[in-house]
């Protein structure tokens, strides 16, 4: 009997093992950049995440509907952002000829193995 209460207490805890989840998290880094609109009050919101990027790469939020996201101003921008679980970090503006070009920086704690699947996507 007794054996048999140790071979499924042994079984048990090997199961444990088994289902062990990702604890391990890491910063994950971003940056919006704000440009204001010619002859608007608005912003165009472009979403910096390191990645590689051409001409033709589309760097605007979309919504579900894969619409370009509008925002009314940078906390419209900003509160979006937070919703999404990212954090501010630091903001700078850079002058060019004719506008200021604002760069905020946000940050987040995801697992490890998240950050994974959104290298590979």
């Amino acid at each position: 009997m007794m054996k048999k209460i140790f071979l499924m207490a042994f079984i048990l805890m090997s199961l444990r093992t088994l289902a062990q989840t990702d604890s391990v998290k890491v910063e994950q880094f971003c940056q919006i950049i704000a440009v204001p609109r010619l002859l608007s009050n608005k912003v165009t919101i472009d979403v910096d995440f390191g990645d590689e990027k051409n001409y033709w790469t589309e760097t605007r939020i979309k919504t579900l509907e894969g619409k370009v996201k509008k925002f009314n101003t940078i906390i419209d921008a900003m509160n979006y952002m937070g919703r999404l679980g990212w954090s501010f970090i630091n903001a700078y503006p850079v002058r060019t000829y004719t506008t200021e070009i604002f760069h905020f920086a946000f940050k987040r704690l995801i697992y490890r193995s998240e950050l994974q699947q959104t290298i590979q996507n």
